[in-house]
This record gives structure tokens, C-alpha cells and sequence, in this order.
């Protein structure tokens, strides 16, 4: 069975609630983060978030890989992928 998810829409709700803000600025302000989030992360800037973790962007170095189905050697080639690093607050606060 899946975990339930939350969507930034209900927190933005509960965070309008606690703060005494409307729903929709708090919208916008998380749209805001949101984005800035990406922006720094395209220039290949780490988006540190202290509790939480770190975002950033990994380069993939291109290697070889196998198609499951036949067995046949192919070439993966190199890419960036988002990398999430726990902070251990986190990770010691949830396990």
C-alpha cells in the first residue's frame, strides 16, 4: 500500500492557516521557492535546505549498460540527474 501524498496545495493551506496568511499568497510564495529552486539548480548551484537536506545537480558519466529483455550490450550516455541528500536531522527524526 502507497504512502499518502501531500500536495503543495494542502501545505500552502496549512502553512496559510498557522501563519495568517490567505491560501492563495501562500501559494505564491511556494511557487516562488519552487522556482527559484530550479533556477538555482539550472546554473548548477546546490539549493541547501537546513533540516531537510540538499538538492543539486549530478553529472552521470556516459557507461555501458544491458538491455534486460535480450541481454544486448548498449551505450547509456552521460546525463545530469537531481540528487537529494537527507540532512541527518532528518534522517535520524523519521527513523
Amino acid at each position: 500500500m502507497a504512502a499518502p501524498t501531500v500536495t503543495l496545495k494542502q501545505l500552502a493551506a496549512s502553512l496559510a492557516e498557522k501563519h495568517g496568511m490567505s491560501k492563495k499568497d501562500m501559494e505564491a510564495i511556494l511557487a516562488d521557492f519552487q522556482g527559484e529552486c530550479i533556477k538555482n539548480l539550472k546554473k548548477g548551484i546546490r539549493v541547501r535546505m537546513p533540516e531537510l537536506g540538499i538538492l543539486q545537480v549530478k553529472q552521470m558519466k556516459a557507461r555501458m549498460g544491458r538491455n534486460p529483455q535480450t541481454g544486448e550490450p548498449l551505450k547509456i550516455p552521460a546525463r545530469k540527474k537531481v540528487a537529494f541528500t537527507v540532512a541527518k536531522s532528518l534522517k535520524e527524526s523519521v527513523l
